[in-house]
């Protein structure tokens, strides 16, 4: 397994498309032609889980935070840590990959495995994605639409939720006259001519557009082929923030505040207490998910559990709904487990390569107890 055969499949997992514009994502450092020994998944890189992935033969590191997030002038090993870490990665032939803001976005991701681990039902996200998909409209001639179509999808097109080759398929008669310099595979150049075309509609996201269009352009049979790309204002079913789901029973405020400290691991809880009722709608948001405060509220969930809430948004959410700020590491690190449970099954053919956890801690954030 290369480590560009790894890269695309959680790329493929975790569009980089799908992630903040201003975020880094995807290779920090290193080569995709390298072979890949074990890999070791952590939220942050630190000196510590290098030293560790060294020491258990780790040549791949998966972060969610990216190791490098601004534009990086110089590399002065002795006064920047970062540095010293990029040199030591590089040194040892390691390579680093992150997944951040487009893992937050993804199904499965961050929201949804902070979802699980509080033991929610029926996960959705609580806001989708939207205007980051295009429909493309193209003419085919009959006998050529199955090697098209197999090249959009393949290259992404066609996929709405848990469905792929998704189309639409209408017979017409498409009509060209070729200049004398054309080349046409059907009739001659100089000539009107009629074919039996199949007006072939599919679905792709922004980021797999350009791609798609190639693999197009490639497979259809005209010199020039007809198509159109129109942007849509929908909701992509497979990219979102945050998400939303039901608790199994409901739970006064006390316990649920008990469960969310005992599921996530936090030592602290920061809250405001919202409407007098049992909590049975839940919404969640892995790290910073402020912005997604009046979403819950409108979504009529029950209680909302996020990270880096400040004092502001507290003071606007009590009395409308309980919310929770259970840590930035706390309602991220799980989304590790998720991570390590897809590569596990990509990689099912490989038993040699190990995918590990980092054993220890990278949080920062410590709590004083008198």
């Amino acid at each position: 397994m290369s480590v560009g055969e790894l890269i695309k499949y959680l790329d493929g997992w975790a569009p980089p498309g799908a992630a903040w514009e201003k975020d880094n994502v995807g290779l920090q450092t290193g080569s995709r032609g390298l072979k890949v020994k074990n890999i070791m998944l952590c939220l942050e890189l630190d000196e510590e889980v290098l030293k560790e992935s060294i020491r258990k033969n780790c040549n791949f590191i998966f972060t969610h935070h990216p190791l490098i997030f601004n534009p990086i002038k110089k590399l002065d090993t002795d006064k920047d840590s970062k540095a010293k870490l990029i040199a030591q990665a590089i040194k040892n032939n390691i390579t680093v990959y992150s997944a951040h803001t487009n893992l937050d976005f993804a199904k499965d991701g961050v929201s949804f495995e902070l979802a699980k681990v509080l033991k929610l039902k029926n996960i959705r996200f609580l806001e989708q994605q939207e205007s980051n998909q295009f429909k493309v409209v193209v003419f085919i001639p009959k006998k050529s639409l199955d090697k098209v179509a197999e090249a959009v999808f393949s290259a992404g097109g066609g996929i709405i939720g848990e469905y792929e080759n998704c189309s639409f398929r209408l017979e017409g008669v498409g009509t060209f006259k070729g200049s004398e310099k054309s080349n046409p595979v059907i009739g001659k150049r100089e000539r009107l001519e009629t074919v039996d075309e199949i007006r072939f509609e599919f679905i792709i996201d922004e980021w797999k557009l350009n791609d798609a269009l190639t693999s197009l352009r490639n497979a259809h049979p005209y010199e020039e082929p007809a198509y159109d790309v129109y942007p849509l204002k929908n909701k992509n079913v497979n990219y979102g923030y945050g998400t939303i789901g039901e608790l199994e029973n409901p739970m006064s405020k006390n316990n649920f505040l008990t469960h969310v400290a005992k599921t996530t691991k936090a030592a602290n809880l920061k809250y405001c207490a919202g409407k007098r009722k049992p909590i049975k709608k839940v919404a969640v948001c892995g790290g910073a998910g402020s912005d997604l405060i009046n979403a819950a509220i409108a979504n009529k969930a029950d209680a909302f559990v996020t990270a880096d809430v400040k004092y502001h948004p507290f003071q606007d959410a009590a009395g409308k709904i309980l919310l929770i700020d259970a840590g930035h590491y706390e309602t991220e690190i799980h989304s590790l487990n998720a991570v390590q449970k897809k590569l596990k099954t990509f990689l099912s053919n490989d038993k040699k390569i190990k995918v590990l956890k980092y054993s220890g801690s990278t949080n920062p954030v410590k709590f004083y107890k008198q």
